[in-house]
């Protein structure tokens, strides 16, 4: 008896050694999702639009906070409380060195986003990136360039071109353009107003100051010339200062001309000619400026007209794509064209492994548009470029500004 009592007490013991009662959020069961079919996600950049555009990523996914990353520990950390067993750094290198992190999101100011996306790309992450996706133009092609090399998801942080996507007009426009059946094309988009020009314009002179003693003020600038701190240089007021961003224009113009991009057909392509109107740049910071008519090889037409500054633009009437200007043949021709493919969303992208809607070669393109403009406000002339090779013709110091150098050890 003695004996079978012990047996049975060493077995039981054994037992329950080997069967624990395990919380169900680990195995998963009804409502639950097991931590093997979610996704690591992380945050870098968890000022301003951080939050946001970390909600933006992890939208229709399974995901727990894994990690979050800022110059700033202090943003880092209250980021990262939202989950006890998230990790926080100051160096999104660091953080993409985490096993543990499968998606990344990226809300840092833009002359940070470019390289943080290559790199990102090469840790095999996916990424969602704010916008504007570059600071200059070479970047972007090397971001296009990074993910189609290492196979991974990426999505510009703007989404206006899905709702763009799922309309009957905009799907009858887009054929329209994607046909080529209007040569020269008479199409002309006007975008008035609405780009924050006076709001993001940047303050020169300002007296330097003692950097906070919670920034990492050298990581901070990175890639970009290390000049001294001063207040504005952080925080949205960053964007009126070229080292950063590009003003308002930058600010704005992605969300506004990606969805238009789309629709006319020029996700593959940039203008050709650009022309705009506003009194001297300064070198350091963005400033006002009255208009700017960027024109594609076709003849369509992209406008910016301030509505803050100088004159209006006055060279063209709005004229938009309708069934109106074709031929009764060149509307066969349209009708017989397939619709286009569905844009997937960066979740259905995750999950499916295949190119997002705002992919690196649109959200590229869209974003020369912007770096277009800016630099014709810039150098105050009429440039032509070439959307191909992606160089300026004919101009040596407008195409100084396409391949910008970066502060050491920074490179692409």
């Amino acid at each position: 008896m003695k004996s079978s009592r012990r047996k049975f007490l060493k077995t039981t013991a054994a037992t329950a050694a080997t069967f624990q009662i395990v919380p169900r959020h680990v195995i998963g069961g009804p409502g639950q999702t097991p931590p093997s079919e979610t996704y690591g996600a992380a945050l870098i950049g968890c000022g301003g639009r951080g939050p946001g555009t970390y909600g933006g990523m992890v939208r229709d996914l399974p995901t727990r906070l894994v990690a979050s990353c800022d110059v700033d520990k202090g943003r880092a950390e209250r980021f990262a409380s939202k989950d006890p067993n998230a990790k926080v750094y100051t160096d999104f290198r660091r953080l993409l060195e985490n096993p543990d992190v499968d998606l990344v999101a990226i809300a840092t100011p833009p002359h940070w986003h470019a390289l943080i996306s290559i790199a990102a790309a090469e840790a095999g992450k996916d990424v969602l990136c704010e916008k504007p996706m570059t600071r200059f133009i070479r970047e972007g092609r090397a971001v296009v360039e990074a993910f189609d090399r290492y196979k991974r998801v990426f999505q510009i942080g703007t989404f206006g071109r899905f709702g763009a996507s799922r309309s009957n007009n905009s799907k009858l426009v887009h054929k329209i353009m994607r046909s080529g059946v209007l040569s020269p094309n008479p199409g002309v988009h006007i975008k008035k107003g609405g780009l924050k020009i006076h709001q993001w314009s940047g303050k020169p002179g300002l007296k330097p100051r003692t950097p906070p003693d919670t920034l990492d003020w050298d990581l901070y600038c990175g890639p970009s010339p290390y000049k001294p701190f001063d207040g504005p240089r952080v925080g949205g007021t960053h964007r009126g200062y070229w080292d950063y961003e590009g003003g308002g224009l930058c600010d704005m113009g992605q969300h506004h001309f990606d969805p238009m991009q789309w629709i006319h057909g020029k996700d593959d392509t940039s203008p050709v000619t650009i022309e705009a109107h506003s009194p001297p740049s300064h070198p350091d910071v963005t400033g006002m400026w009255a208009w700017v008519e960027l024109i594609y090889a076709d003849g369509f037409r992209f406008v910016m007209d301030s509505t803050e500054w100088g004159p209006r633009y006055s060279r063209k009437q709005e004229q938009r794509i309708t069934p109106d200007l074709l031929t009764p043949k060149q509307l066969e021709k349209v009708n017989a064209m397939p619709d286009p493919e569905p844009l997937l969303t960066f979740a259905e992208a995750v999950k499916q492994r295949k190119k997002a809607g705002g992919h690196p070669e649109a959200a590229h393109r869209a974003a020369c548009i912007l770096h277009l403009a800016n630099l014709a406000i810039r150098l105050g002339r009429k440039l032509n470029y070439d959307p191909d090779k992606e160089v300026f013709i004919g101009d040596e110091e407008a195409n100084r500004f396409i391949d910008v150098p970066m502060r050491s050890p920074w490179h692409l």
